[in-house]
């Protein structure tokens, strides 16, 4: 209770920069990859690969845009997106190891298709229909990623800025520091893998013409924030306001 009510937090607070430098940095890359998308039609086909575009523009052509996330049984589809989720956000940690070189990279790729993947449905379109549908699951799934990725950083930047500790302190205080924040994110993970298997499913319904027995989309936009929410709560206004009352 004392580890995810006070340690965590004022842990993250110390972190509130690298974050804020992670997520302009992710962002700049999903600008990029919106950009790309704009000016070059087969830049999308490049980054998320021809035949899921065709998949997905056949999809749309039936009326049932966003069909990719019927497929497959729910129950499977939770257990693998979870763990590969929490393996992908692992990656992202550990290429710190690599002064954040991989971590980086990682990003780069991730943005990108972001990017490119939502620019996809505006251009056709289903902008707000997809956010009320993707973004179920990707706001702690995609800001979870972002906060692996600062972790990561926090790695690179006990290797390569030691301060006035010695370079193997600042580098074990960094792993295991990062460790930490890692620790919050598989149970992020757990819940944003249920919202895609089950919510997003049930979601693309809505918005399918032949069967249109989805969730209401006040539903979407309720746990969309409540997620929201969640995570600037947690991760910058709380250890925030902790802080200020530790040192008042």
């Amino acid at each position: 209770f004392t580890f995810w009510k006070f340690e965590l937090p004022l842990l993250f607070k110390k972190y509130h920069r690298t974050l804020l430098f992670t997520f302009v940095i992710f962002l700049l890359f999903v600008l990029i990859g919106v950009f790309g998308s704009i000016k070059d039609e087969s830049f999308i086909r490049g980054v998320l690969s021809a035949g899921y575009v065709d998949a997905t523009e056949d999809n749309i052509a039936k009326g049932d845009p966003f069909g990719v996330y019927k497929s497959g049984n729910p129950f499977t589809m939770f257990v693998y997106i979870a763990m590969n989720n929490s393996f992908v956000a692992l990656m992202m940690v550990a290429g710190g190891l690599c002064a954040g070189v991989v971590t980086l990279y990682m990003m780069w790729q991730n943005g990108l298709m972001l990017g490119c993947f939502q620019y996809m449905f505006f251009a056709k379109g289903l902008g707000l229909k997809s956010v009320m549908v993707i973004w179920v699951h990707g706001t702690l799934e995609i800001l979870a990623f972002v906060i692996a990725s600062t972790a990561g950083f926090v790695i690179a930047q006990g290797i390569l800025f030691p301060g006035t500790y010695s370079r193997k302190s600042s580098f074990k205080t960094a792993v295991k520091d990062a460790l930490k924040i890692m620790i919050i994110l598989v149970p992020v993970f757990i819940v944003a893998a249920f919202f895609e298997s089950y919510v997003t499913h049930l979601m693309s319904n809505t918005f399918d013409k032949e069967n249109n027995t989805g969730l209401p989309v006040w539903a979407s936009g309720i746990i969309l924030f409540l997620s929201l929410s969640f995570i600037v709560w947690y991760f910058v206004i709380y250890p925030i306001r902790l802080h200020k009352k530790h040192h008042a």
